[in-house]
């Protein structure tokens, strides 16, 4: 359908070296898109980059931590420099690699897991900001997590996306009249490198109350980012897409 196509669009996705990230990317150029990738690792990027120029697209690799916040306005210049211009910016970078009750959560992780799940994401959107506004056009998504209703044990990372969720709904009212649309992706429990140790768990119960019974699949995330994207979702802006296997169904 040409309303989901891509195609001469221009994307800049963060975390793009694994996971989520890469799958948005994949799914971008393989709708058509030209992707500016964004991770710490440039070598897991130089992979990425690879599939990205195997559907056609141009590749452009940009090495960026983006806990480091004054280095996220040079990265977003090389992407548009690299590119042109940017029509897509996905904010993925995030995560938590650990579970922990929150009387036990050391000050010093909260701070770590807000600067990487909703500092980023703030200061990438700041700084493509006038980017996108001055075009009068364009697509901001923001990867944030079924995480984001709640989760024990993940305090800190489930209030980072609740502020990414947040975020989205103001960006998105700010700058509707100007042509910018701003939506939230929000997947439900992912099978990822990161939470390895949870899905290859027999025992593990993570998913028990999820209606399809099963983890998700990153690549499950890339049709929903592309929808966003596209044209398809023209008249949608301040929305939070759920996809996550029914789990927010029943609550």
């Amino acid at each position: 359908m040409k309303a989901f196509d891509l195609t001469g669009k221009k994307a800049f996705v963060t975390g793009a070296s694994r996971g989520i990230g890469r799958a948005i990317a994949l799914g971008f150029a393989e709708a058509g898109a030209d992707v500016a990738l964004v991770s710490r690792s440039a070598e897991s990027l130089a992979e990425v980059a690879k599939e990205v120029e195997a559907y056609g697209r141009q590749a452009a690799v940009i090495p960026c931590d983006v806990l480091e916040r004054d280095s996220i306005p040079a990265a977003v210049q090389s992407g548009i420099d690299a590119l042109g211009h940017l029509d897509i910016v996905v904010n993925n970078a995030g995560g938590s690699n650990f579970l922990v009750e929150f009387k036990d959560l050391r000050l010093s992780g909260w701070d770590k897991l807000l600067r990487l799940n909703l500092d980023s994401a703030m200061a990438v959107s700041h700084a493509v900001a006038d980017h996108l506004l001055s075009r009068g056009g364009g697509s901001l998504i923001n990867v944030a997590s079924v995480a984001a209703k709640g989760a024990p044990f993940l305090a800190a990372y489930a209030a980072a996306k609740a502020g990414v969720v947040a975020l989205t709904k103001s960006l998105a009212v700010e700058w509707a009249s100007r042509g910018v649309r701003v939506n939230c992706l929000c997947p439900g429990w992912t099978a990822t490198d990161m939470n390895r140790n949870l899905w290859q768990n027999p025992h593990d119960t993570t998913v028990a109350t999820v209606p399809m019974a099963r983890w998700g699949k990153a690549e499950e995330m890339a049709g929903p980012a592309v929808f966003l994207a596209s044209d398809a979702a023209a008249y949608m802006t301040g929305q939070v897409l759920f996809v996550d296997g029914g789990l927010t169904a029943t609550s």
